[in-house]
């Protein structure tokens, strides 16, 4: 029987005040800033934009804080905002080919025009604690020999006329990648339509962009151990600010309305070839807002993953883990769906649990009953 919670209202007020207390923590420490958060944390505010779905460091540090540093609850934080704002429209696709990079590296090949880029990592990082160890004050850029310098650690999009090629477009040009076909069609709007299966390619990577780092992560790893069928080598990883262009219908021409930072991943898988298909490599694709390295790759790895699942893609490639399954990856993937569904369980199911506790204490009579009567026919 469900009872009424008397009070309940103040309580939740006591709850609210309890968690401004608790996030504000010891008074006679500095309280934190947004400007601290977004310039000292900002691996974490680049997580919080790009699973929450917007471009904003100060809104994304401010999500940080009012969360205490839960980043899932943060992005949540930051969705439930952007559903506030208005739509003007729609940019033009980026161009990250006219990147101006702050970092890029290759497996596949040493020598490449531009350049590796080592940029900012924690690549090459001892995993010590440093304390209070002095900062280090070395500003080269970390740019490899055999690339052009520059005193901002960035490749000048005049060396190469604009653009700083990319890596597989020479395994394009051989004939060895099929190349990536533009189309006109709009693509899908998770933030305005829900999920439906089968889901394009397009919809398939703005779900994974969304998707929970660690949770591609996980399953990334787990194609590379044999569920699924990418190992693949980093054709190339490339992060720095792209230019973000729209065309107002008043002026009817692109217009520059800001730079953003974007971090790449494509990487390059075998493909044996089959039913009329010759041997070549296939493609997975990461895009993440910032500083994202680790999401990218993830992402681009389970993109390859789904790719070869997928009937329309021609790979034919046989499902053997949950990688390659769309409906597994694609539904379970949204730490805010998930989150939220995982935590309902916090919320009163009286009436629901004494249903079942009636229900299972009718059965254990009825089973104590059936056994008593077996005794009984026993004897």
């Amino acid at each position: 029987m469900y009872v009424a919670v008397k009070g309940g209202e103040k309580a939740i007020r006591n709850a609210h005040a309890l968690l401004a207390e608790k996030r504000r923590g010891d008074t006679s420490v500095p309280e934190i800033a947004i400007e601290q958060i977004r310039e000292q944390l900002s691996l974490a505010v680049d997580r919080v934009m790009g699973e929450g779905s917007l471009y904003d460091r100060d809104l994304a540090a401010l999500a940080v804080k009012q969360a205490r540093g839960d980043l899932v609850e943060a992005i949540f934080l930051l969705r439930a905002y952007r559903t506030t704002l208005p739509r003007f429209g729609s940019t033009l696709p980026v161009d990250t080919a006219s990147m101006h990079v702050r970092r890029r590296i290759s497996a596949t090949y040493k020598d490449v025009p531009g350049g590796q880029v080592l940029g900012p990592t924690f690549d090459y990082t001892h995993r010590l604690l440093e304390g209070s160890a002095p900062v280090c004050r070395d500003t080269s850029s970390g740019i490899a020999e055999n690339s052009p310098s520059s005193s901002e650690g960035k490749l000048e999009r005049s060396q190469f006329n604009g653009r700083c090629p990319k890596v597989l477009s020479f395994l394009e040009q051989e004939g060895l990648l099929p190349r990536e076909e533009n189309t006109d069609a709009s693509p899908g709007d998770l933030s305005r339509e829900p999920l439906e299966l089968p889901a394009s390619r397009d919809v398939r990577l703005q779900n994974l962009a969304r998707a929970d780092e660690g949770l591609l992560l996980s399953l990334a790893y787990s194609t590379q151990r044999g569920l699924g069928s990418t190992h693949p080598f980093a054709g190339e990883i490339r992060m720095g600010e792209v230019e973000v262009y729209c065309i107002p219908e008043e002026l009817g021409f692109p217009v520059l309305v800001g730079e953003i930072t974007l971090t790449e991943c494509e990487s390059v898988n075998q493909f044996s070839g089959g039913k009329g298909r010759p041997a070549s490599f296939t493609r997975g694709y990461g895009l993440a807002f910032g500083e994202s390295e680790r999401k990218a790759i993830s992402m681009a790895l389970v993109d390859r993953a789904l790719l070869g699942a997928d009937p329309e893609s021609g790979l034919d490639e046989e499902v053997r883990g949950p990688a390659q399954n769309a409906e597994f990856v694609l539904y379970h993937s949204d730490n805010v769906e998930a989150s939220g569904f995982v935590q309902h369980l916090k919320l009163p199911h009286y009436v629901d649990f004494q249903a079942e506790l009636a229900m299972i204490r009718s059965l254990r009579a009825a089973s104590n009953v059936s056994e008593q009567d077996s005794d009984n026919n026993g004897k």
